[in-house]
């Protein structure tokens, strides 16, 4: 051929790219390091996203470079990109191709407690790094009993703006169009969204439905994933009743709870058509559908 040469297009399931925007404590880096122990075995790559001071939110400049990147890196295909980062709407930047979006969210005030004490005392990940609150001994109960800022209500305010994304009014705690866009997003631009307490169904609904990535995850995850993968927070006190119920009065944790009910409704639909239950354990069901035969119209 005597024109220029043109670049291969790579296979459908090899353009593949896995978004995971990860929100803080909700075992993320349970669900991440699965994706490492595999990507060797599946063939793909794992890149970590890391912003700097762990800011959600990426100027418009970096938003550019970060979509180009995502989409013009082909060495980097198939990708699995994983980092603290508020959703991006790739259809703004005149992508064809948008990556696939997955999540995990928690129960709102759990999540903001195993995050205060992993402020103080860190986890049993990285035992000997010094946290940002190391030295703080006071519990979530005296915090909330005090009023102080680290248990505020406004703290629970963080996985509506991570659905949300980049617009100013996803970070304006308590905006009601903020939870009806991450809630929008969730449905319309998450290929999968999970709960943290049901997290084993999550990666086998994953494995079923891609596998190219994740081929072997549920196996990996019941036979070592929960001793050697579970982050667990220490010094972790459990609130009192009566510290929750003071929190329960917050319209900010009555909307971050909404959402989490939706997400959890969602997640529990998309299951419920998926597997089947049989003496306590799931299976995956086999394809459902079929094509009638069509015959041509004889004359």
């Amino acid at each position: 051929m005597d024109g220029p040469r043109q670049e291969a297009a790579l296979d459908e399931e090899e353009d593949m790219v896995i978004i995971y925007n990860r929100v803080p404590k909700t075992a993320s880096t349970s669900f991440t390091n699965i994706a490492y122990d595999l990507c060797a075995k599946n063939k793909y790559h794992v890149l970590h996203i890391n912003t700097t001071k762990n800011n959600p939110v990426m100027s418009l400049q970096d938003q550019v470079r970060f979509v180009k990147n995502i989409t013009s890196w082909k060495e980097m295909k198939p990708g699995f990109y994983h980092g603290h980062v508020s959703y991006l709407d790739f259809a703004k930047f005149g992508v064809k191709k948008k990556p696939i979006y997955i999540n995990v969210i928690r129960d709102p005030i759990e999540r903001l407690v195993s995050y205060y004490y992993f402020l103080r005392f860190g986890d049993d990940y990285r035992p000997g790094l010094r946290r940002r609150k190391q030295g703080d001994k006071k519990t979530f109960d005296e915090c909330v009993a005090e009023g102080g800022s680290d248990c505020a209500p406004e703290k629970l305010w963080l996985q509506i703006p991570f659905f949300c994304g980049h617009s100013s009014e996803c970070w304006n705690v308590g905006s009601r169009w903020a939870m009806d866009q991450a809630k929008y997003n969730l449905i319309n631009e998450y290929f999968l969204v999970g709960v943290t307490e049901e997290l084993e169904d999550f990666i086998m609904l994953l494995e079923a439905a891609l596998p190219r990535f994740f081929r072997g995850a549920t196996e990996l995850y019941r036979t070592v994933g929960k001793k050697s993968h579970l982050r667990k927070t220490t010094e972790k006190k459990l609130p009192t009743k009566q510290t929750i119920a003071k929190l329960q009065q917050s319209d900010i944790w009555k909307m971050e709870n909404e959402f989490y009910e939706f997400a959890l409704e969602q997640f529990q639909f998309i299951r419920a058509h998926a597997v089947r239950e049989k003496d306590g354990d799931l299976y995956i069901l086999a394809q459902n559908f079929f094509y009638e035969k069509i015959y041509p119209k004889s004359n």
